[in-house]
């Protein structure tokens, strides 16, 4: 049985959330931190979009003393890593925070 997509192309229609996706792609883990900065956003709205990727299933997660570091999930079904894939090379760069 196909999981459904509808929840995946939902979690991956706010900007942050792919900006951040687009990061942690290359399958190396960062930190919450890491993603804040690079992103431009607070803690607790980074949490939150990162909590959202991973309850539809696209990210994992690992508690590192006061740090939650995310991963891509190597779980993940591979029509939605198509799919993914698809969309982040529709748009294979963002501007960091700052940028022009």
């Amino acid at each position: 049985m196909h999981q459904p997509v509808y929840p995946l192309l939902a979690a991956l229609a706010e900007p942050t959330r792919l900006r951040a996706l687009h990061i942690l792609w290359d399958g190396d883990e960062r930190c919450v931190c890491e993603l804040m900065d690079r992103l431009g956003v607070t803690q607790s709205r980074m949490s939150r979009h990162m909590a959202r990727l991973k309850s539809v299933g696209v990210l994992t997660d690992r508690r590192d003393a006061q740090w939650t570091r995310y991963r891509r999930n190597p779980d993940m079904p591979a029509a939605w890593i198509a799919v993914i894939e698809a969309i982040l090379a529709t748009f294979p760069s963002f501007p960091e925070q700052g940028a022009a």
